[in-house]
């Protein structure tokens, strides 16, 4: 395969900030690289080194003559009343029909397609500029955060794209999920250097997390080694009879040598309110209408939510997800019906029009000083600082000067250190890494109030929701089913091809179930039995295997060789989930009982 990019020696820093330490990588043809590091790594920039939009402070960034790189624009590059058409035509120089055809694959059909480009939501506007982008056929695409704000539909869309995608991929995510289903490889930028591993990122960070403890257990027999034969020299060093003795334990405490592991960066440890659990309904809605002076969202709106609940709402874009939140809190008042929280509930919001008020006179310390709860300890208030990225002389920073992702996480670290027993949040994961994303999710499964969120992380939403609110044909609902379930229909919607037939607000929850298949017919005994012989060799076979991998895991220094034993053993134990589920089924069909 050709080299498409190949960095060298690359060095990049910011006054004292370190991004880039004499930082090597190789992106070769057909790659699909999520690229994982913390907030402020340096990740984005070193995109935009590669985009020739920044310098290095030295280092080459060498790239194929015949690269040709698709980048996700932020920015809006549509004329006043263009159609999505005339902007694909006018863009790419493509004729309409390829423009039309490649448009299909984003469900950019009929109104959409020829309609104004600007009255479409922002993600019907990104699918448009995905469109854009594969028309242009890149030989590698450049995705920085591109699920950021993008409804469901639209990255299950965007993953279908870049699964069938043939060329590579270089993608910028805190999204575990999305990078999961995209990327088979993971390249992670830590403490200013580069490091490609041969595997998707969940297994990378299983890797990380089992490596470091492999070090720090060599580490502890290595120093106890040191300290008997230390402690062997020291007795036996000045007699005559053992000091020969002594000198040949000193060249052997010489040959010990610990594995250099490497400081753990801080790592996000946050902590929801401390409430007191509560039982019955938190808020109802009855007959509530939602909507602005000049235009009405949803209405005939009857919700009931208990306390306990994390209640996660979804929808589509632009189907009024954060108008609900609005009128729940009520920063919106309703345009009919009426929203009724139960006795005693404190409600704490984290929302985009609450953490773009902030007082900017206070310093970050300041500011939690105020939020926190009387008698909450310094030490406290600044753990939860350094939870959300607040750390060293981070803390004396005045709000008028923070970024509106700073200040956003300065709103939710405010939320942590306050008394709320409902907690209402849009999208507070958008700003943080994938290890603080983590913490928040432990923070909130622990938390005995209520939760009210909306979010577009999958891993997420999995992880928290314990039930699910659905927003979409001018309407809100309680959705029958788990999140899976919700997947599931979207998917299945997607695949199908249904969504346009349905109309663009029709809601998963008016599909019908999809049939389930009809029992096989009875198989013949003897055939079963053969199957089970064969079965149980092969579970035994690939046992040995795993067993094998494993072990040359926990001796294996090279980090690619390691990762490498690591995929193998993990993918054996998959298989072997697989054929223990078989040998079960085939068990209980031969009336085997153990």
């Amino acid at each position: 395969m050709s080299v498409l990019i190949q960095v060298t020696g690359a060095n990049k820093s910011y006054g004292e900030q370190v991004l880039l330490d004499d930082a090597e990588f190789t992106m070769h043809e057909g790659m699909k690289i999520g690229f994982v590091g913390r907030n402020g790594a340096g990740k984005s920039t070193l995109l935009r080194v590669m985009l020739g939009e920044e310098e290095l402070d030295s280092g080459q960034v060498q790239l194929n003559s015949r690269l040709r790189v698709g980048y996700l624009r932020q920015h809006d590059p549509f004329l006043p009343q263009e159609s999505a058409l005339d902007f694909l035509i006018r863009d790419s120089g493509q004729p309409d029909w390829k423009c039309g055809e490649v448009a299909g694959r984003f469900e950019i059909k009929g109104a959409y397609l020829n309609g104004p480009v600007r009255s479409l939501s922002g993600g019907w506007q990104t699918r448009v500029k995905l469109a854009a982008l594969l028309l242009h056929e890149p030989t590698l695409l450049l995705l920085d955060e591109p699920t950021n704000f993008l409804d469901l539909r639209t990255q299950i869309l965007l993953e279908h794209f870049l699964r069938s995608f043939k060329e590579a991929c270089l993608i910028v995510s805190h999204d575990r999920h999305f990078l999961k289903a995209t990327c088979d490889q993971t390249l992670d930028l830590s403490r200013g250097k580069l490091t490609l591993y041969p595997g998707q990122v969940d297994a990378f960070l299983t890797y990380q997390e089992e490596r470091l403890e492999h070090d720090r257990r060599v580490n502890a027999t290595v120093i106890s080694k040191q300290q008997q034969l230390q402690k062997f020299i020291d007795k036996n060093k000045a007699r005559a009879s053992t000091a020969t003795q002594a000198r040949s334990k000193s060249k052997q405490l010489e040959k010990l040598q610990t594995i250099d592991v490497v400081a753990d960066l801080p790592t996000a440890n946050i902590r929801a309110p401390r409430v007191k659990p509560r039982g019955g309904p938190a808020v109802r809605c009855e007959d509530l209408a939602i909507g602005y002076p000049d235009h009405q969202v949803a209405a005939d709106i009857r919700l009931e939510i208990e306390h306990g609940q994390r209640v996660a709402i979804v929808g589509d874009n632009g189907q009024g997800k954060t108008t609900l939140l609005r009128s729940l809190v009520g920063s919106l008042e309703p345009k009919a019906g009426n929203v009724r929280w139960g006795h005693g509930c404190e409600i704490g919001v984290y929302a985009q029009h609450v953490y773009t008020s902030l007082p900017e006179k206070f310093t970050v310390l300041e500011f939690l000083e105020r939020e926190a709860l009387p008698g909450t300890t310094n030490q406290e208030i600044l753990a939860q600082a350094g939870a959300l990225l607040f750390r060293g002389e981070a803390v004396d920073k005045k709000v008028r000067v923070l970024s509106g992702g700073e200040r956003a996480r300065l709103c939710l670290a405010g939320l942590m250190l306050g008394n709320s027993n409902i907690l209402v949040l849009d999208e507070p994961g958008n700003h943080l890494d994938v290890e603080t994303i983590e913490s928040l999710a432990e923070a909130l499964i622990q938390y005995e109030g209520t939760v009210i969120f909306t979010s577009h992380d999958r891993h997420f939403m999995k992880r928290i929701a314990t039930s699910i609110i659905e927003v979409g044909r001018g309407t809100a609902r309680t959705y029958a089913g788990d999140y899976d379930a919700y997947l599931y229909y979207i998917n299945q919607e997607i695949e199908d091809g249904r969504r346009l037939e349905a109309g663009p607000n029709t809601s998963p929850t008016d599909r019908k179930a999809p049939k389930l298949a009809q029992p096989v017919e009875q198989v013949d005994e003897r055939k079963l039995r053969k199957e089970l012989s064969n079965l149980e060799k092969k579970i035994a076979r690939l046992d040995d295997e795993k067993r094998a991998k494993e072990s040359q895991l926990m001796t294996e220094s090279n980090p690619a060789a390691a990762m490498r034993l690591h995929e193998e053993a993990t993918k054996l134990k998959g298989e072997l989930a697989e054929l223990e589920i078989r040998w079960l089924e085939l068990q209980e069909l031969l009336g085997y009982n153990y």
